[in-house]
């Protein structure tokens, strides 16, 4: 089902089976009014069946991996908090392994590609709510998008957490070119080091620099900075930041080529999804 008020775009991306042009505000109105006389319990229940047969999950051993990190912030939180994220792998892994409970504390730009909304988005979220903890889940590279607002944010003395999930890499391209183009690395690597060559294919011996230091970026802003390497502490290092009434950028260096799925190719339909259970 496609919804736009220009007849043009109907079909223009995607084939759909029912086309609707009109104005999506007047639209939406009149088709709750069909949902809510719709019998869908028969539709939930399969829904319930597929997760409890197709669970998400990922490998759970000693290295830090970002979906880990994830669940810990919940299991701390219990989800009395604002979520927001950036845009790139860590914002699926934020819709998949935290568990909202609460309206209106998921804030992201769903599909529109919008890096650097996120810590933005927690700054005014903060400011709307000034009793709620709020944590911008970002990746190492959207987060660089708006750094600077941290001026903003320690001016006006926000405690925003924002958890950075730290590849090394500009993940979700990264994670197009290993699956789609043989692991022809270009312009996706954020990691610098004396062995490193001008044009890197796969990660190398040698090529330890992150660029940048976050840590330092924050202190450099007069907020606080943490960093996390190891699974162990993920949760003390949260519960420490948590904590603090200022600004706080917590630097999590996970797994390099951990990937997020399911997935679609470009140009294929859903039933083509790629799924990558562990």
């Amino acid at each position: 089902v496609h919804i736009d008020i220009d007849p043009s775009a109907i079909s223009k991306s995607v084939r759909v089976d029912i086309p609707v042009v009109g104005d999506l505000k007047g639209v939406l109105a009149e088709l709750n009014k069909i949902v809510k006389k719709a019998d869908t319990d028969a539709w939930l229940a399969q829904i319930a069946e597929w997760k409890q047969k197709f669970p998400l999950s990922y490998k759970d051993d000693d290295t830090l991996r970002p979906q880990y990190v994830i669940e810990q912030i919940w299991d701390i939180t219990k989800g009395d908090a604002v979520i927001t994220t950036e845009v790139g792998q860590h914002q699926m892994w934020a819709c998949q392994f935290f568990k909202y409970v609460y309206p209106r504390t998921f804030i992201s730009s769903g599909g529109l590609g919008t890096m650097g909304f996120g810590f933005p988005a927690a700054i005014g979220a903060q400011l709307g709510r000034p009793d709620k903890l709020v944590i911008d889940i970002a990746g190492d590279g959207s987060i660089q998008m708006n750094i600077q607002e941290l001026t903003t944010a320690v001016i006006n003395g926000l405690p925003v957490k924002v958890v950075i999930l730290n590849n090394q890499y500009l993940g979700m391209v990264r994670q197009w070119q290993e699956l789609f183009y043989n692991k022809n690395y270009s312009n996706t690597c954020l990691a610098r080091g004396p062995k490193c060559p001008k044009v890197c294919n796969e990660r190398k011996d040698g090529c330890p620099v992150y660029i940048p230091d976050f840590v330092k970026v924050a202190e450099a802003f007069g907020a606080v900075g943490m960093r996390v390497e190891k699974k162990k502490d993920v949760r003390p290092t949260l519960e420490k930041a948590f904590a603090i009434k200022r600004p706080v950028f917590i630097d999590c260096r996970i797994e390099n080529e951990e990937n997020v799925f399911p997935m679609v190719p470009a140009g294929a339909s859903l039933t083509e999804m790629m799924g990558g259970l562990a």
